[in-house]
């Protein structure tokens, strides 16, 4: 079995790359740092193009879409919010998400049983949506309708797609108050990864296995 983990130098996408390691699963974590298993920038088409080469014939059986940037954390509406961080947001949390899935495509095409993970987040949801952090929201909201239709144009190849709410976590982007650790957070996912089937394809479920609101 491959994994191949996209934002996997630290936070979730690391201690996700770890577990799988961990249970022999031949693991390829992407970063921007040359120290990864392969060096990735999702912004850069060209990175994607690499990427798949250097997979060569590998079937992919899970690609998880785990990189990803909130740069608008704390801006106010008055004068924060620029063009730039909506620009380098989307192209992050959304475009680069599509570009890692169309370059793997005859990767997941030679699995067994593929399947797609997407980080999101609660954020994403138009139903709890309390104000604040518009660009992350909105780039979040975007990916999380992208999975979905991922899911029903992919769903007659036999490819399952998943959009997840990894909870509120204690990494960088998270914080040190946040409400739990990484290990809980790639405890519940590596589950809901593993759960994830035809059946269940486009869903938008917690961490710990709770259909979120959309």
């Amino acid at each position: 079995m491959t994994v191949v983990i996209t934002g996997a130098s630290r936070g979730i996408g690391a201690g996700l790359a770890e577990y799988y390691r961990a249970q022999g699963v031949d693991v390829a974590g992407t970063s921007r740092s040359p120290m990864a298993d392969i060096t990735l920038d999702v912004t850069l088409p060209s990175g994607h193009t690499e990427m798949a080469a250097a997979l060569g014939e590998k079937p992919v059986e899970l690609l998880v879409c785990n990189a990803g940037v909130y740069l608008d954390k704390g801006d106010d509406i008055e004068s924060g919010y620029g063009a730039d961080l909506w620009a380098q947001s989307f192209a992050t949390n959304v475009t680069g998400v599509f570009l890692s899935i169309q370059a793997l495509l005859p990767h997941l095409r030679r699995a067994g049983t593929p399947r797609i993970a997407i980080i999101s987040s609660q954020m994403a949801s138009s139903e709890l949506a309390p104000g604040g952090s518009y660009i992350y929201r909105a780039s979040k909201a975007a990916v999380l309708n992208l999975g979905r239709n991922l899911a029903a144009d992919l769903k007659d190849e036999g490819i399952a797609v998943g959009i997840y709410h990894p909870g509120w976590v204690q990494t960088d982007m998270g914080g040190e108050t946040a409400a739990i650790t990484v290990d809980e957070a790639v405890s519940g996912l590596v589950d809901r990864f593993a759960a994830l089937s035809l059946e269940t394809t486009g869903c938008f479920e917690t961490w710990d296995g709770r259909a979120h609101p959309y």
